[in-house]
């Protein structure tokens, strides 16, 4: 090698190195963020009780409790198992516990979570926690909901450790997932649409973070840009369109969206299911005027009405799918059964029924909607135990055919296979969760409280 070669080898190398560095270092300082002071957690009575109460309905449009309770375990805990594509992520205690929730966070602290996805230490947050929808809150609603959390009972509990492969587990990767996909901002207002639009489209963008579980994700779990509400997943879930995309065969209107939010069940369309359930639990104790701000901006973005065809059932050629949907189903789906005749809905109404997969027709086949205490709606049996994938794949094939003119769903046996594996995955974390919150006494006091009230309503029946 010639002195000239070498030295420009050296030049190149030296020019590398400086560049890495520089990435390296640029990298790094994204990456970093300084931790924020802890205080001493605010006295309850600090906070306004209009602001706290403001806190409490934004806190129920957005679901805190139902991703941050575990199964059995004290409200906003933490603990739940999410599963995401990518592993299992165990929602974290946003109770005002100082060493294991956010008992020591400023408001500063909280804002920052929710607008940037940064806890208080300087750690990036999972997107599981939906702050690409929370960055675009106001100031005051971020204010009202860390009032309602700083006042709710302090709960000294730690959720188990995610289960994430590496290098997915090095959570300072978030920074560049951040660069791609967060886009901080307040909400803006259209001034060309009324104000009621505007609530409505506010709580489904921001708070409400609708899009979170209907809009699909690309392949870094980011949600496809232009696909707004389009349909995407939830806990091995389908979470339909709520856009011009939407199968549902009739029409949602305002006045059916706003029953449908509130009692999680519409006669017109028929009843929530998996995840849906318990977001329509929280949404019944939502102020009537905020339910209504809602449905009318969802209703604005669904489809025209199609036109009006009366069901026509259609013959089944497989005999023993129609004797299994006779046995199993038709003593409640059935045109002549008792709960159809007092005006439930024609599976022919069901979205679930007409929608281009069949994961939710499985999914409730399989695990039904279990009976909840304290709460009003439908109750169906699964048949998990029951039935044989061929028979579950029998029963959605003959829905299908049956009920709507909709091509019929491929590969259906593979689609109950797949269907029961998820559940096991996910029945899985569930377990790993709550063997941990068994290990803690303030879970176990919890789950006592409510055997004892359980057995109460118990023997208030018999």
């Amino acid at each position: 090698m010639t002195q000239l070669a070498a030295r420009r080898l050296r030049r190149l190398v030296l020019v590398v190195a400086v560049v890495l560095f520089g990435g390296g270092c640029t990298a790094g300082a994204i990456a970093w963020n300084p931790p924020i002071r802890p205080i001493a957690a605010p006295a309850p009575a600090s906070f306004p009780a209009a602001t706290v109460a403001q806190g409490a309905t934004l806190a129920a449009i957005g679901d805190c409790a139902v991703c941050h309770t575990a199964a059995h375990g004290a409200p906003f805990a933490g603990g739940r198992p999410i599963p995401t594509p990518f592993g299992t992520i165990y929602a974290t205690n946003i109770t005002p516990d100082p060493t294991t929730g956010i008992g020591h966070w400023s408001l500063a602290a909280f804002r920052r979570a929710l607008r940037h996805g940064i806890d208080r230490r300087g750690e990036h947050l999972y997107p599981a926690l939906p702050y690409t929808h929370f960055t675009h809150a106001t100031d005051a609603d971020i204010a009202a909901l860390y009032a309602f959390l700083m006042t709710r009972r302090p709960v000294h509990a730690v959720a188990p450790a995610n289960r994430l492969p590496f290098p997915l587990d090095w959570r300072p990767l978030l920074a560049g997932w951040n660069l791609l996909y967060l886009h901080p901002g307040v909400w803006r207002p259209d001034p060309a649409q009324s104000a009621e639009w505007n609530r409505g489209a506010y709580l489904v963008q921001a708070l409400g973070h609708c899009g979170a579980c209907h809009t699909p994700r690309n392949g870094l779990g980011a949600e496809e840009t232009g696909q707004a509400l389009a349909g995407g997943k939830a806990e091995g879930w389908y979470a339909p369109p709520l856009q011009a995309g939407s199968p549902a065969p009739h029409k949602w209107t305002v006045a059916e969206l706003t029953t449908y939010l509130r009692t999680g069940v519409d006669r017109a369309h028929g009843a929530a299911a998996g995840p849906m359930r318990q977001v329509t639990d929280e949404l019944a104790t939502v102020p009537a005027a905020d339910l209504h701000a809602i449905a009318v901006y969802i209703a604005t973005l669904m489809p025209p009405a199609p036109p009006t065809v009366p069901p026509r059932p259609a013959p089944v050629a497989d005999s023993s799918a129609t004797a299994i949907f006779a046995g199993a189903c038709g003593a409640c789906h059935a045109a002549d059964a008792p709960m159809t005749r007092d005006g439930a809905p024609s599976l022919a109404r069901s979205t679930a029924v007409n929608a281009t997969t069949p994961r939710n027709v499985i999914a409730i086949i399989l695990h039904g909607l279990p009976w909840r205490d304290g709460h009003a709606g439908p109750y169906m049996p699964g048949f998990a135990d029951a039935l044989t994938n061929a028979q579950v794949a029998a029963i959605a094939a003959y829905v299908r055919a049956h009920y709507t003119d909709r091509p019929p769903w491929p590969h259906l046996p593979a689609a109950v296979r797949a269907a029961r594996h998820d559940q096991a995955l996910h029945a899985a974390s569930r377990s790993q969760a709550m063997r941990a919150a068994s290990r803690d006494p303030a879970v176990r006091a919890a789950s006592r409280d409510q055997i004892v009230r359980a057995a109460s309503r118990d023997g208030d029946r018999t």
